[in-house]
């Protein structure tokens, strides 16, 4: 059966900063910043991240919606040694740790959830883990003293499509004709029922001259 399509305007929450005690909404995109050594940078880049075995939260890869708890990382580390990446994380499924849940600190993972949240109310800078490294896209460069070592990993986020997919080969595809999404596989188009205006599904907005 062949799509019909109308009018419509599609609402996307793009990735954004969350306000100190805010939760992250289920199934979100927010920016996150995770501090690293730079020998370790260029790696993290090209082939994601790797989960650390435990923490305060348990298992997995450690970031903040706080850049200064970022730059604490990573501990010991010279302060032109570190490197702050400026993340996108859709953070799925959130357990919130806090007083009531304290219990599940570092077993969160096991009753269903991607990402802990530890609240600047615990004590410190607010702190997420998240489970799984694919949920973490290194999209910026928020902290390097190093210019040639900032402009080469800037160029190296550029080579895997702008932050779009780590470990990919960097190929973006080509520009949709009629949504124009980069698109490696070509969108199936098809004309608007009441305009016969050439559409595409991935369109954020249509406006259908005939409604």
């Amino acid at each position: 059966m062949p799509i019909k399509f109308s009018g419509w305007e599609a609402c996307c929450e793009k990735a954004k900063h969350l306000q100190p005690g805010q939760a992250p909404k289920r199934s979100h995109g927010y920016t996150m910043y995770h501090g690293t050594h730079k020998s370790n940078a260029p790696a993290i880049i090209s082939s994601g991240f790797k989960p650390s075995a435990g923490g305060t939260l348990g298992a997995g890869v450690y970031c903040s919606r706080d850049i200064n708890k970022a730059m604490g990382y990573p501990g010991g580390c010279a302060p032109n040694d570190r490197v702050v990446f400026k993340l996108r994380v859709r953070v799925g499924k959130v357990k919130k740790i806090d007083a009531q849940s304290i219990h599940l600190q570092t077993t969160w993972h096991q009753h269903g959830y991607d990402t802990a949240w530890l609240p600047s109310t615990m004590g410190g800078y607010e702190e997420d883990c998240v489970w799984d490294p694919k949920r973490l896209t290194v999209v910026g460069i928020a902290h390097c003293t190093d210019s040639a070592t900032k402009t080469s990993l800037e160029n190296l986020i550029k080579q895997q499509g702008n932050g779009t997919g780590q470990g990919q080969t960097g190929s973006v595809g080509v520009p949709c004709t009629s949504c124009g999404k980069q698109t490696l596989d070509k969108h199936t188009v098809e004309k608007c029922w009441a305009c016969k205006i050439t559409i595409c599904a991935f369109m954020d907005k249509h406006v259908c001259l005939k409604v």
